[in-house]
């Protein structure tokens, strides 16, 4: 439906429409302009009560021979204000007020004025709990979107940095921002991305990002490897930018979606970066090869236990002090699960309990359940050392994709025991290997397909490239 140049037909439908009356947040103000009726609606709560005091101070100057024939001029001369806008048509009208930005309808003139004046309930910005950093900046994400986009412009004063808004939800109308700067982005891919999010017809991104991705990518869902990166550091999404790739931000979330990304990009940190060639290598290898050691350190053990002539005279050590109780398949199994549920219930403890329930748990677990005959303590030892190792890299979907394969190998090892650990190496190896980024690109470029100059670069943290000015 188009607008009329009929002030009362057209608030007797939006009156209708929006339910003016049921809604308290939805506030609308009858007032006269130059001698003809006008009526601002607005959402409370989004709207900065200041600029439309001004506003009103000026529209009450204005005199009925001065008033402009249609909105368009009257838009130029009396709203001084950097965001307006004309709107013609009743949906898009109503998509931009449940937005927050504010609508104007004056008696005589068929289009709407909308005014962007909002005030966004946010959070301040601090660092992130989860992408935490030795050295460098201490800023984050929030929940909205404008704050987000300032942060990576901030960091990156290129007129190339292209930020592209959409909105997709047939009740939500989430706005989505596809970040990408020109020149360095993969255009196949890029023009892939916006046509998906342009097709797409869900009736809300209830869980932002994820419900994102599940949309754009409808993986496989038996390969547990993630196909997004995702930070809350607008330090390493102005990076990634600069590295061509593109950033995707949700509306609500506090965080960016990195695509493409293979499991190199995956483990890399800002910490790798923020200290010099030397340090940073090492804390990626050692992150790498950490993560690699939690995948593989208890199904190996495990084959051994049930082959002790196979574990060399160097690995004596790792035998049984005890005779278990409890067959060590079901004990690890038992700890896999129970880890997950000690971690679930830190994330709804309150947080002036964490420390006494954390010294309860860690007291139970580690001590009485040893005594109780349930687990061995080289069990325990080992499923600490997995646990904690696991936070040695930011990624939760890289974590449980590493839990997943692990708990695989150990269902494989307990049932076919050398070959099940064959087998299970062998799957392990081929979901990474034959796993493809959302480009189409292999998983684990440059190993495969080998390009040593670029696996260098993923593996060494080299010095910044950079160029003396000339003259």
């Amino acid at each position: 439906m188009e607008f009329t140049t009929n002030l009362s037909d057209t608030m007797n439908y939006l009156d209708k429409k929006l339910d003016v009356v049921g809604n308290f947040d939805l506030v609308y103000r009858t007032f006269y302009l130059a001698g003809k009726e006008a009526c601002i609606y607005y959402i409370e709560g989004f709207t900065k009560g200041e600029v439309w005091q001004k506003l009103m101070e000026d529209f009450a100057s204005i005199k009925p021979e001065d008033l402009p024939p249609d909105a368009h001029e009257f838009s130029k001369k009396y709203l001084p204000y950097s965001q307006v806008g004309l709107v013609k048509e009743e949906e898009a009208m109503i998509k931009q007020l449940l937005a927050g930005i504010s609508c104007l309808f004056i008696d005589g003139y068929d289009k709407c004025l909308t005014l962007d004046c909002r005030s966004y309930p946010a959070r301040s910005v601090s660092e992130p709990e989860k992408d935490k950093v030795l050295r460098g900046s201490r800023d984050g994400f929030v929940e909205t979107l404008t704050f987000n986009t300032a942060l990576i412009r901030r960091r990156i004063r290129d007129p190339k940095l292209t930020m592209e808004i959409m909105n997709t939800g047939e009740s939500s109308h989430t706005d989505i921002a596809v970040c990408y700067f020109k020149g360095r982005v993969d255009e196949k891919l890029l023009a892939t991305i916006k046509e998906r999010i342009n097709k797409l017809h869900v009736d809300a991104l209830t869980m932002n990002q994820e419900s994102l991705a599940e949309c754009i990518y409808p993986y496989k869902w038996f390969n547990p490897f993630p196909k997004f990166r995702y930070s809350e550091r607008p330090d390493t999404a102005a990076a990634s930018l600069l590295e061509g790739n593109i950033i995707i931000l949700v509306d609500n979330s506090p965080s960016a979606m990195i695509l493409p990304s293979s499991v190199f990009d995956i483990i890399e940190e800002a910490d790798d970066y923020y200290f010099p060639p030397i340090t940073g290598t090492y804390l990626r290898l050692s992150r790498l090869f950490i993560s690699i050691f939690t995948l593989y350190l208890t199904p190996l053990w495990l084959m051994f236990m049930q082959n002790p002539d196979m574990i060399p005279n160097w690995l004596r050590f790792i035998r049984l002090s005890e005779e278990p109780q409890v067959p060590l398949f079901f004990q690890l199994m038992i700890l896999e699960f129970s880890i997950d549920g000690l971690r679930l219930a830190a994330v709804n403890t309150p947080s002036m309990l964490t420390t006494p329930l954390s010294v309860i748990a860690g007291i139970v677990m580690g001590e009485y359940s040893v005594k109780s005959g349930w687990f061995n303590s080289e069990t325990m030892l080992y499923m600490a050392f997995v646990t904690v190792a696991n936070y040695s890299q930011s990624s939760f979907e890289l974590g449980y994709a590493f839990k997943f394969i692990r708990m695989m190998l150990l269902v494989l090892i307990a049932l076919f025991n050398v070959w099940g650990f064959i087998i299970g190496f062998i799957l392990s190896i081929c979901a990474v290997v034959f796993n493809k980024t959302i480009a189409g690109k292999s998983y684990i470029y440059p190993l495969v397909p080998l390009h040593l100059k670029e696996l260098k670069k993923r593996l060494f943290r080299g010095r910044l490239p950079h160029k003396e000015k000339q003259g």
